[in-house]
């Protein structure tokens, strides 16, 4: 197989449909543990200076936007939107795998790398109202918003699906 769409056998289709709840079952895991485990802004150094381990509930969306919104318009926006983005992606994913020849083992990875981790924050959203953030990196004054599985999953993808654009771009220039 090549990474640029060669056709996927069986294997490798399940492979990558099962990606999707193998980041929201990781993802699951992570933030029920922490939530065990960690206290409240807790900070347990992984690689001090650099990498921490905390306690976050996160009522918006990344760093926090909307946090501070009414009840129905974080629902209206974070679930809502949040669902129809999910669809599409979903969308582009399945076409994907069903026509293998048009797209990139790497852009079907990164697809489902996007909807695992959208799964999984779209879960605590309905389910639990919020988010758990548990992963913060720092460095002297300066810190990432904490995030969790599931943003890395979605940021992982993000980059990813760029980085195929820009190198489809580049061969066909």
């Amino acid at each position: 197989m090549t990474d640029t769409g060669g056709p996927r056998t069986g294997a490798i289709k399940g492979w990558l449909i099962g990606l999707i709840p193998a980041i929201f079952a990781l993802d699951w895991l992570t933030k029920r543990w922490i939530e065990k485990n960690v206290s409240f802004w807790d900070h347990h150094s992984v690689v001090p200076g650099l990498v921490a381990i905390v306690h976050a509930q996160n009522r918006g969306a990344a760093f926090s936007l909307f946090a501070d919104a009414p009840d129905s318009v974080r629902a209206i926006v974070l679930i809502g939107v949040s669902g129809v983005v999910m669809l599409l992606v979903a969308r582009m994913f399945w076409n994907a795998l069903e026509k293998p020849a048009e797209h990139t083992l790497y852009g079907t990875i990164a697809l489902a790398l996007v909807l695992g981790g959208a799964l999984g924050n779209l879960y605590d959203r309905v389910v639990r109202g919020s988010v758990t953030d548990f992963l913060l990196v720092y460095w002297r004054d300066w810190q990432w918003p904490a995030f969790n599985v599931a943003d890395s999953a979605i940021s992982t993808g993000a980059v990813l699906l760029v980085l195929e654009m820009w190198r489809r771009r580049a061969s066909v220039s």
